[in-house]
């Protein structure tokens, strides 16, 4: 499944960006970074029916886009690795992710524009505690981004809302327990970007 999606997000990527380098200056590669304030969902302990939610953390990302098109209309393909945190009453919750957003976005006032659209999610590594989880339902899922960006020239700021769309949990035994612990993986985060189009 790691190779389809690798092999999915070039597909889509590559010939993206070599067109939009022929294109008008709206358009183009390149480079993103920024801010991510993420909390996923609920932990539910073996011995406890009673569900822990979490406290919101800051992660960060960082990555690159192709943007093709004109300020009417335009589409931003995405490639991020995701590194976020949440905060449980006794443990934390460590997440590194890949995600492909695949953005249509319009000007809508000036430098100003709204985007949203899929966002493809492939989890990398996640730990609770000293406790590294391997038996996450799905590795690959899907969410959605929308969100408002602010651009002069090649220099773009934006800020999203990001929230998969199905449950994915994962489970996991704690303190030589013979029930199993759930936790809900799924984002649920603000992201905030600085992009710059070389």
């Amino acid at each position: 499944m790691r190779h389809l999606f690798f092999i999915l997000c070039i597909a889509l990527v590559l010939p993206i960006t070599a067109v939009a380098q022929k294109a008008t200056m709206a358009t183009g590669m390149g480079i993103k970074a920024g801010l991510n304030y993420n909390a996923n969902g609920k932990y539910i302990e073996s011995i406890n029916t009673n569900a822990d939610n979490p406290d919101r953390n800051i992660g960060y990302h960082i990555g690159l886009f192709g943007k093709i098109g004109d300020p009417r209309l335009y589409f931003k393909p995405e490639i991020v690795y995701t590194a976020t945190k949440s905060d449980y009453t006794d443990e934390d919750f460590k997440m590194q992710k890949l995600d492909a957003p695949l953005l249509v976005g319009t000007r809508i006032l000036g430098p100003i524009s709204v985007f949203g659209g899929p966002s493809l999610q492939y989890i990398l590594d996640s730990d609770f505690g000293d406790t590294s989880i391997n038996d996450i339902k799905n590795d690959f899922s899907v969410g959605l981004n929308f969100g408002v960006g602010f651009n002069l020239d090649r220099v773009g700021i934006d800020l999203r809302y990001e929230r998969g769309f199905g449950k994915n949990e994962a489970s996991f035994l704690r303190n030589n327990s013979v029930n199993t612990s759930r936790l809900d993986t799924r984002p649920d985060q603000l992201i905030l970007s600085l992009s710059v189009i070389l």
